[in-house]
């Protein structure tokens, strides 16, 4: 493989005019396809194999019309100080309001609070409920714009009104977020490299992979049923490992430059080697993002393929469109040691083959010298790193899953203070109610099924009010509304629903009847579960993978094995700090946590698909400089230091990037968002700096030449894809091709 990438990057390197012609085409082609492609609403949720999606189903086929899983608002009314709502000109005011809603073109109906009974025992909070057709993802702007224009019209006439439900529901935006890591990632390339045009180079393709990506995504929305966070996730993991790769292939470049050679032959090593190692590092995020399929979560499939897919072009264009950019700026890219004008004056270039006469001893980086350390002390650095991560992941154990509702919206938000007045007026349960869906078409007597159903569900702990059963025209299926008497995230909620269900297999063992849950509260718990329940094949498959494809790279047991149990060591610990700010409450203020509950249930099937990918960037970068030296020679712990002195910086700065690109979401206002920001910061910080810089060359210390070791017949079955280079020094006519190869 490097000799074939040799190539390419000289190639590329030649005919930079061609390659960056093909990009700035495939970029204007995209850009032109989404532009011109329809407008793509935003994409149908369901979860297959659920119970509740079951029930919404069924709704559909014996409800027609009724459009069970569209959108619901719930507009809360409050009296001033001292009146009530049943007063005349509150009632009056409520009913005009009612009376507006039900103009809209989307709007199935809107029930009247005083016919509905929704007015609070005390008489100071009422509610009307809208049901729409469609989703809230679905529902157009004007009916939004509708509801809130109502609500404020109500607030014109004395009257507290705050809007609930999903149908004021919004993808989350991020705001400046990718601003503000583009901003730190361009900081942190210019120290890195001491030159812009140097640290332009990542920004640039890294920019135009991510056009390419998310244009495509754009213009296939409408016909490929893709929402908009789909690009969303696109965007930052492409962005982020755009950087990542482009400055990997820059900084082996200069690294080749500094050793004297021409800046042809530098771009072809560049990509032949560093590039060897995006190409398997791609891989593995690929392999991660593309096994959330596993999930069986139509959208989650549908944002873990478009993501790899961004993914697979950061590779190419690393590959193709750096040694090209390389060949544009010429002298401006420096080799290693020099510093450009930005950070320092330049000092003279020696000329190819003097300069290891003519250069004094360079002082060691810091790289050199912290690795040197932990050869030093390998046992010390071990035990530190595990405790610390053990320490850190022991909240996980505590750990409690969940979607988020309005309860866990910041306390401007209308949605928020609309569950608190619903919860002051109707009990914390009033905003989770559970639909009982009852399927009596293969009974006898579906009348008496569903009176016993209401009947079993009254006995229940938990059961505030159960509602009489409505049938639909044909008689044969009813729903039943049950009011729990805790909020819906809570676990007592979470019971109730699995109690209801276990009541239901009775009644169909005695009556043929199926008795299904549904609603919002019952949907957020079968995702709960459902994602629960994948996330160790999830994890089987994308570490089992992986780790089959580490030992094709590094031709190795122990190092493969040693790459993914630190991984899971650093997603443990970063679960437990998530746990920690999130679920207990510390540094919440800190972090803008206004509301303490259940950590999302996506939150660790995410981060274990989008860390893993990550984390063996680095660890295939880093590792696969210290097997470039042991193989030429170097005993295994020079080659530790060797690997550190090259590739710590690299990573250092690849790590800190993608840390600014992820915090920057810690700023959103929705928690969700939040949470997804500050687990993947906390992630990549413990997975870079803890693992691969302290655990990864401590282990490999202790190890010695057994870190390489190989069963002599596996060596012979897996082909060579020579990641580490052999095929180019082998080759090479200045110096390198008699130095002694060690086989391992």
């Amino acid at each position: 493989m490097a000799t074939f990438l040799y190539k390419l990057g000289r190639l590329s390197f030649r005919r930079r005019h061609f390659a960056a012609l093909i990009w700035v085409a495939l970029l204007t082609l995209a850009g032109v396809g989404a532009a011109s492609a329809p407008a793509a609403g935003n994409s149908s949720f369901s979860i297959p194999g659920t119970e509740a999606q079951k029930a919404f189903d069924l709704l559909e086929q014996r409800f027609p019309g009724t459009s069970a899983d569209g959108a619901t608002a719930r507009v809360v009314f409050k009296a001033p100080s001292g009146e009530k709502m049943t007063d005349p000109g509150n009632k009056a005011t409520v009913q005009d309001t009612v009376k507006e809603l039900s103009d809209g073109s989307e709007v199935v109906r809107v029930t009247d609070p005083y016919q509905a009974k929704a007015v609070s025992k005390d008489g100071t909070i009422a509610y009307a409920q809208v049901s729409y057709k469609v989703s809230g993802m679905e529902l157009d702007d004007d009916a939004k714009d509708a509801l809130k224009d109502s609500a404020q019209d109500a607030r014109k006439a004395g009257l507290t009104v705050e809007i609930g439900g999903d149908a004021l529901q919004a993808v989350p935006h991020t705001g400046s977020s990718e601003v503000i890591g583009i901003a730190v990632a361009a900081v942190v390339l210019v120290i890195t490299f001491g030159s812009l045009v140097a640290a332009g180079l990542p920004l640039l393709t890294a920019l135009i992979g991510v056009g390419i990506g998310v244009s495509t995504i754009t213009g296939l929305a409408s016909a490929l049923d893709l929402g908009s966070t789909t690009s969303t996730l696109a965007m930052m993991i492409g962005l982020a490992v755009g950087i990542d790769y482009a400055l990997f292939i820059v900084s082996r470049y200069r690294a080749e430059l500094a050793e004297g050679r021409e800046r042809e032959e530098a771009a072809g090593r560049a990509v032949g080697t560093a590039g060897s190692a995006v190409v398997f590092a791609g891989l593995t995020v690929v392999i991660a993002l593309v096994g959330l399929s596993v999930v069986n979560i139509p959208m989650l499939t549908k944002m873990g393929i478009a993501a790899a897919g961004t993914v697979a072009i950061a590779v190419l264009i690393a590959l193709t469109m750096i040694p090209a950019l390389l060949g544009y700026a010429g002298r401006k890219v420096k080799p290693m040691g020099e510093k450009g004008k930005l950070l320092g004056r330049a000092k003279p270039q020696d000329k190819p083959g003097e300069q290891a006469k003519t250069a004094e001893p360079a002082k060691p980086n810091l790289g050199t010298r912290w690795a040197s350390f932990v050869v030093r002390r390998p046992l010390a650095v071990l035990l530190l790193g595990v405790i610390g991560l053990g320490a850190a992941a022991v909240p996980a154990t505590s750990l409690e899953l969940g979607l988020p509702d309005d309860g866990s919206q910041p306390a401007s938000t209308t949605q928020r203070r609309a569950y608190d007045l619903l919860s002051e007026g109707f009990g914390p349960g009033f905003n989770g109610p559970l639909m009982v869906v009852v399927d009596a078409k293969d009974s006898d007597d579906p009348k008496a099924v569903f009176t016993e159903t209401g009947d079993e569900i009254k006995g229940l702990k938990d059961v505030v009010t159960v509602t009489p059963a409505q049938p639909n025209k044909a008689g044969d299926t009813a729903t039943i509304t049950v009011i729990p008497g805790s909020q819906p995230s809570s676990v007592t909620t979470e019971n109730l629903v699995h109690g209801i269900r276990d009541a239901g297999a009775d009644i169909k063992a005695d009556t043929d009847a199926n008795v299904l849950v549904t609603g919002s509260t019952a949907m957020n718990i079968d995702v709960s579960e459902k994602l629960n329940d994948a996330l160790v094949p999830y994890l089987v498959l994308v570490v089992g993978l992986a780790f089959l494809l580490l030992i094709v790279v590094f031709r190795s047991i122990l190092v493969p094995l040693k790459a993914a149990l630190g991984f899971l060591l650093s997603v443990m610990a970063a679960l437990g700090a998530v746990v920690a700010v999130f679920q207990w409450g510390w540094l919440s203020g800190l972090m803008g946590v206004e509301q303490t509950g259940p950590v999302m249930s996506m939150m660790p099937i995410f981060m274990v698909g989008v860390v893993f990918g990550l984390a063996m960037d680095y660890e295939v970068f880093l590792v696969t400089r210290m097997r470039e030296a042991y193989v030429h020679g170097e005993k295994p712990a020079q080659a530790v230091v060797t690997g550190f002195r090259h590739g710590a910086r690299v990573v250092t700065a690849a790590a800190v990037i993608m840390m600014a690109v992820f915090a920057g979401f810690i700023g959103s206002s929705e928690s969700m968002v939040k949470m997804i920001g500050f687990g993947l910061a906390i992630a990549v910080f413990f997975d870079a700096f803890i693992v691969r810089m302290a655990i990864v060359p401590a282990v490999l210390a202790l190890l010695g030449r057994k870190a390489w070791w190989l069963p002599k017949w596996l060596d012979r079955a897996l082909p060579n894809v020579d990641v580490e280079g052999e095929g180019l020094r082998a080759t090479s006519g200045d110096g390198d091709g008699d130095r002694e190869l060690v086989r391992v």
